[in-house]
Order: C-alpha cells, then structure tokens, then sequence
C-alpha cells in the first residue's frame, strides 16, 4: 500500500517525486485542460475549455477535436502556469494523458507535453486516462478521511462503464464491465432521441427533474444476475419504442420528461443491483468510489450513498467538475505514479518513450514498476 497522505513527504526515507510542481495536460476527447498541483496534490491552478464545436453533430467529431486541442492547448498551458504565479523552470515535470482515447487528441497532448519536458529538461509522465479517474478520489481535500486500499470503484463515463477493485497504485482487478454501451453512451443517445441538446446526459437530467420516474416501466437488463456486467442497449431500445408512436412530431414536454426520468431510474436501478453484486467479489472495501461523468448524476449518487451505508463503507464522489475530463486527475495520478516509484525506492519516472495509444487497459500499469524496477 502507499503511504497515507501524511507520510507522503517522506516515502520510506526517499525524496518526494517530483522535485517541484507538476504541469498537467487532458486531451482524451473533447476537453482541452491544463493543471498545476504541488507535489503534495493542492491544486495550483487549473483551466479546462469545452469544446463547443461538436454540439451541431450531435456528438465528438475526432478531427475536430485535435484540431482545436493543437489550437488551445499552447496559450491554455502559458495561461495556466501564470495563474499559479509560477514560471515554467519551477515545474518539477509534466504530464499528459496518453491512453485510452481518441488518438489525434492524445498526440497532440502527449506530444507537446513531451516537447515541453524535454525543451526544460525535466520528466514526463504518461498519464492512463481511467488510472486517472480511478485515483481521482484520493486527491487531498476530496474527502475527510484518506481512501485507503481496497477500495471499489464504479467508473461511469461516456465511453466505459465498469467495476474495479482498486488493490493499489498500478493493481486494478476488472469485476465487471457493460456488454454493449456504456451509461454515458446511452444517456447521451436517448438525449438525441428526446431532441435534447448536447452533451446529453445534463440535459437528459435536468428534464427529468419534471418527470415521473415511474411512469413508463422500462426493463432493467441483467439485474439480479450473477457477476457485476452492464448492458443499456435493450433499455435504450425500449425507450425508442415509446417514441415511435409519435413519428416526426415532436414530444410533449410532459412525454418527454415522463421518458426521461423513466429511463434515468432505470439506469440507476442497473447500477445500484451490479454495484451490489461487486461488493460481494472483492474482500470488503474501504469505501466505494464512483468517478467519470455519469458519477454527477444526482440520483446515481442517491443510490450509491444507499448502497454504502448498507455495507457501512463511506461513499466518495469527486466534486462535479472533477467527474467530467479535467486535468486535475492528470497530474494527481501523475502524482501518486511518482509517490508509488518514491516507496518501492525506484527513480523518478520518465516516460518519453510512451506512445499515445488509443487503448490502454489498466492490467498493464503495474508493468511499468517493474520494468523500472528492470532498469536500476
């Protein structure tokens, strides 16, 4: 285990990793983000951009997205370390998401990270973008009493949604993941069916504050079954099915918010039955932790909270705007990478030989010790 928080200056008599602040870079998507923690984790400073070009296709256009991480990104990461009050030749390293996720933007990140690294001469840190979020929840002023291992992780985003057991830094253990969509996906597809904006799934919620959650009685797709697996296609179809009556017409605000709040109880239901189901595949957690942007969904973290209370294990969310893509996690999973090398007495890692790679699962982070632990 790594040490508590408060042991973290002195890791088993080795230096804290870095040697001074960490510049982070998210570039996995559709959010270009820049971030400066201590070394310790307080947030410095930190700016993130959404972009908006995507909302007239209904979706991340991946060209698109490059294109305006290389646009941003320059002026993002100048304007960022200015509002720490710190020059670039105070970093201690930087840091980039390298993997999983759309390829053109994790070049474009990885890339100019790496390039500021080596043109200041300090270590770059490649960055798993899920390690990130499942780490998300340790950074210091998240919650009240330090999250120690194991603990058990929902991961709910647009593009995964899955339970981890999370034994340590770089040790994932998957207990489940969905079969077909992920909750995000099918939050923000039944949002463009309801004629809703986009990103989907805030709207999808903001409207379903006007529903009646038991108005329509949507299936609930593998609950009860044995294992912590996910599917949301056959909810999703089913909810197409109520709107075919209507053909082109648009929905009564009154149907639609009935269809929304329908559909997002049912998607909660799903998970609270598969969460339940996790906690009886892993020795008892510590708490349970949720992370990814579906994890800012109110009424999920109604039914987590319950969840954690009946195992009597406290239930941890990072605060809304570290749920979605943020930089923030970057440079703290960056962080405990480093905080992790510092403990087993392995050297500050330096990572400019990691390409960016579209995937990138987490069974693979505890190589990346032992290759160090290799090269001393």
């Amino acid at each position: 285990m790594t040490p508590d928080r408060t042991d973290r200056n002195a890791c088993d008599g080795q230096a804290l990793y870095p040697r001074g602040p960490i510049l982070a870079i998210e570039s996995s998507c559709d959010e270009t983000a820049c971030a400066i923690l201590s070394p310790e984790g307080e947030v410095l400073a930190e700016k993130v951009i959404s972009q908006e070009a995507h909302a007239a296709f209904g979706g991340v256009v991946p060209e698109i997205a490059a294109r305006a991480h290389l646009a941003l990104l320059p002026d993002l990461a100048r304007k960022t370390v200015e509002a720490s009050g710190l020059t670039l030749h105070d970093l201690g390293a930087v840091a980039a998401s390298t993997g999983p996720g759309l390829i053109g933007g994790l070049i474009v990140g990885a890339n100019f990270g790496k390039g500021l690294a080596i043109a200041l001469g300090k270590p770059f840190i490649a960055v798993n973008h899920i390690e990130a979020h499942a780490l998300s929840a340790r950074l210091p002023g998240v919650s009240k009493k330090n999250i120690s291992f194991p603990f058990l992780l929902l991961l709910v985003s647009g593009g995964h949604c899955q339970c981890l057991a999370v034994e340590g830094i770089g040790r994932y253990r998957r207990l489940g993941g969905t079969i077909d969509d992920a909750a995000g996906e099918a939050f923000d597809k039944v949002a463009k069916m309801l004629g809703l904006g986009w990103p989907g799934g805030p709207q999808l919620e903001a409207l379903a504050k006007e529903g009646n959650p038991a108005a329509f009685a949507f299936p609930r797709p593998l609950k009860g079954r044995a294992g912590c697996d996910f599917s949301f296609s056959g909810l999703k179809t089913a909810l197409a099915r109520q709107i075919e009556p209507y053909g082109n017409t648009a929905l009564p605000r009154s149907v639609a918010a009935d269809l929304s709040a329908s559909f997002q109880q049912a998607v909660a239901d799903v998970i609270e039955d598969r969460v339940r189901h996790a906690f009886a595949m892993m020795e008892p957690p510590s708490t349970l932790v949720a992370a990814g942007g579906v994890a800012a969904n109110g009424v999920l973290r109604t039914s987590l909270t319950r969840i954690a209370a009946e195992h009597d294990v406290p239930f941890v969310a990072p605060p809304l705007r570290l749920c979605t893509d943020n930089a923030v996690m970057v440079g703290w999973a960056a962080l405990e990478v480093c905080h992790e090398a510092a403990r087993r007495g392995l050297p500050m890692p330096d990572d400019r030989a990691v390409r960016p790679r579209p995937r990138w699962p987490l069974s693979e982070m505890q190589e990346r010790f032992a290759v160090q632990a290799e090269a001393v």
